[in-house]
């Protein structure tokens, strides 16, 4: 009787769970159905096509005489690029098409802030708006599946939930203004290294639980108006022309009414690309032009197929109103209060790694501070392949220092190592490069005469760039050598870390006193690093990403299933091609099979006890706090996580507080634990207070591949509740 019970209740819990997840959403996009087929009907055939495909670089075709305007793109997710060409990949150098540089994607999720990421949404529409702009080629939210991706920067985390929130957020703000985001790169694109061509294999599960997971609720949650297809494979099929990512999965389980389009260059058929569900091909007309007519007049694609990737362009077009080409650039945009969503979130996302009591610097006694590194003042708005923003403010960390310190302490600088550069990347050199001597000689000498040493570590945009992954997470440019010789020189010593993703902080670390990670961090950085640095705020950024102590230890590599090999490795970038009017045809195909497949980030170092340097979730201040008082309780929609949370320190200072899961006698293959709810806290010196974090029935579930849906497997939960990954003081159990 009590196993009849027991399967009655688990049948039960889980048609709840399935019917919650399969109710569709009310898509803002669905409220011109009548408009969009009274225009529908007065088109022609070749009307129809011409909005299948790009116009210019960053713009498709409307139909004029109908009053249907062109849609506008805006590349890219961190900042509204400038002009460009219509044809080209050349500026037009305007003078008023300058955009706030937002600190990227990594940086915003550092924040672990969906109050700040749904203001840099607004921020980001807000300027595309002014530039003429429906839609934003953003946010872009893959799993940082490997920390040498060309574009960890730009991407969120290693963690689906916190990815999800910051997407739902992001795309929130963005559309409240009007202005249509463009989720990407959907999907499994997760490295940069052969993106045109590998073919990404996964088990259905881990495909849905992990990689595609904040695509659905960007969707569901956020009413995403636009997605992006993939350059990659997905288990054979090219992301622009698989039906099961833009039909079965996107359209039918998601109900997402919106437009796909292709990235760049990614499209490789007609037929097989329009019927899939691809809307409009970017940026030319080679497939969905003239070979699509023909298909569609020799009977190899129905009308009625076209009808429907028109209906649903129409439905964006429609849904965002047109800016005319007369208004677009005529007002600045780089405005005050986007600059002070930019600083707001730089403030936040700086994660204080290591402090031996050097931080916050004290003025009173330190007099003669000497600032070491060319990332001190080198800016990172614009840098190797892809999207970058012409801004007329970027603060440097020295610019920074400078205006903070002022005449409280001189401020010496020296370079001590060359950065990497563009021309080096031509001449195909590495990062990795022997200490310039005679710069590392120089900042040595000077680091004897100074109270303090701040060292500006990490990398740039050239070393960190789309179109490739990075080699190593070894520092580039000798700067490990000039950390260890300015060590030796004066014990006092800051590192900073500038980069979008992890790096081998292993010698700065040990040469060190203090140590923080500062990322790419937009137009007010300099300011946002300078006041950390000196105590004007505590620092609380958190680590959304693990950052490993060898490449060896990571799932991707420890499996052996990335980096891949090609027989002839003169097969380039498939963006960088289309750049350089090459064919982005490839012989070759490498298949990247996904073999840790759900155990990504944290998940695999806590199933294999491995140590990372620094663990998903860190991230110190220079407050402390005390968590307390737990209880955890179920509710109908889930699990309500109840706790107090002190400062009890004598400074003002923010602390993200983190819940996770464990299912200690789940019947299927689980994680040690997963992150399942999370909350920014702002708490004065002294002060207490009650938190409350829900943790939602839906992000308990998992995906069921018999069934293909969400299932909630009812059971025993553990909850952990701390201030990171590995440091979880509060545990309470309850069940579902």
């Amino acid at each position: 009787m009590r196993h009849t019970a027991r399967t009655f209740v688990t049948i039960a819990a889980m048609a709840m769970a399935t019917a919650m997840l399969a109710q569709p959403y009310r898509s803002q996009l669905t409220s011109h159905e009548q408009q969009v087929e009274d225009l529908i009907s007065k088109m022609t055939l070749e009307e129809k096509i011409a909005m299948l495909h790009g116009k210019n670089m960053f713009s498709s075709e409307g139909i004029p005489r109908l009053g249907i305007a062109d849609m506008e793109y805006a590349d890219g997710p961190f900042g509204i690029r400038e002009e460009m060409e219509p044809h080209s990949w050349n500026s037009l150098h305007l003078t008023t098409d300058s955009a706030t540089f937002f600190p990227t994607g990594s940086a915003l999720a550092a924040t672990w802030s969906t109050e700040w990421a749904h203001a840099y949404g607004l921020g980001m529409g807000r300027e595309a708006r002014l530039r003429g702009k429906d839609m934003i080629l953003g946010p872009a939210i893959n799993i940082q599946r490997i920390p040498t991706g060309g574009r960890t920067y730009e991407y969120l985390s290693e963690d689906p939930l916190l990815s999800g929130f910051l997407s739902v957020a992001y795309t929130l703000g963005a559309q409240q203004t009007g202005t249509a985001v463009c989720l990407k790169h959907y999907a499994l694109n997760n490295q940069e290294d052969y993106r045109g061509f590998v073919d990404v294999h996964i088990s259905d599960r881990a495909m849905h639980e992990m990689y595609l997971r904040p695509f659905e609720m960007a969707v569901r949650e956020g009413d995403a108006w636009g997605v992006m297809a993939a350059y990659n494979k997905v288990d054979g099929r090219w992301c622009s022309e698989n039906e099961r990512l833009l039909t079965t999965i996107l359209r039918q389980q998601w109900g997402f009414p919106g437009m796909v389009i292709s990235d760049w260059g990614g499209v490789h058929s007609t037929v097989d690309a329009v019927t899939a569900g691809m809307n409009v091909e970017m940026p030319g007309s080679r497939f969905m032009g003239q070979a699509l007519l023909d298909s569609v007049k020799a009977g190899k694609v129905s009308e009625s197929v076209i009808n429907q990737r028109v209906r649903e362009i129409l439905r964006v077009r429609l849904t965002v109103p047109p800016i005319a080409k007369e208004e677009a650039n005529r007002r600045p945009t780089g405005n005050p209060e986007e600059m002070a969503i930019a600083l707001e979130v730089a403030r936040r996302s700086i994660v204080l790694l290591k402090n031996d009591q050097l931080l916050p610097i004290d003025l009173k006694r330190t007099k003669r501070i000497l600032v070491v590194g060319e990332n001190a003042v080198t800016k990172m708005a614009l840098g190797g392949v892809g999207a970058g923003v012409k801004t007329n403010r970027e603060i440097t960390p020295l610019e920074g220092l400078q205006a903070l310190v002022g005449n409280q302490a001189k401020i010496t600088y020296v370079p001590g190592y060359k950065s990497f550069t563009r021309e080096l990347r031509a001449k195909r050199q590495e990062p990795q490069q022997p200490a310039d001597k005679q710069l590392l000689a120089e900042a040595v000498k000077a680091a004897k005469r100074a109270d303090l040493v701040i060292f500006f570590a990490g990398d740039n945009r050239e070393v960190e760039t789309e179109g490739s992954d990075r080699k190593c997470i070894t520092l580039p440019s000798g700067q490990d050598e000039l950390a260890a010789a300015l060590a030796k020189a004066n014990k006092h010593m800051v590192t900073v870390v500038v980069s979008g993703g992890p790096v081998d902080v292993s010698t700065v670390s040990e040469a060190s006193g203090a140590l923080l990670a500062s990322w790419f961090n937009g137009s007010m950085g300099g300011q946002a690093l300078a006041e950390v640095l000196l105590g004007n705020i505590s620092p609380s950024g958190k680590l959304p990403m693990t950052w490993p102590k060898k490449l060896e230890d990571v799932p991707a590599y420890a499996t052996g299933s990335y980096p891949q090999t090609l027989d002839n490795n003169d097969q380039g970038d498939i963006f960088v091609g289309l750049q350089q009017n090459r064919s982005n045809d490839r012989r070759q195909q490498l298949v990247a099979h996904y073999a840790e497949e759900g155990l990504v980030g944290y998940r695999w170092y806590d199933d294999k006890q491995v140590a990372p340097a620094y663990p998903f979730g860190f991230g110190l201040s220079y407050a402390r706090f005390q968590y307390s008082d737990l209880t955890v309780t179920p509710t109908v929609d889930g699990v309500e996580v109840r706790f107090v949370l002190t400062n009890t320190s004598a400074m003002d200072a923010e602390e993200v507080a983190q819940v996770y899961v464990s299912r200690p006698h789940s019947r299927i293959a689980r994680p040690v634990k997963e992150l399942k709810g999370f909350q920014r806290v702002a708490l004065k010196a002294g002060e207490r207070k009650t938190v409350t974090i829900p943790v939602r029935r839906s992000d308990l579930c998992h995906w069921d591949e018999a069934a293909q849906t969400w299932m909630l497997e009812p059971g025993a939960l553990h909850i952990s509740v701390g201030g990171s990954s590995d440091n979880l003081p509060l545990g309470g159990d309850t069940e579902i």
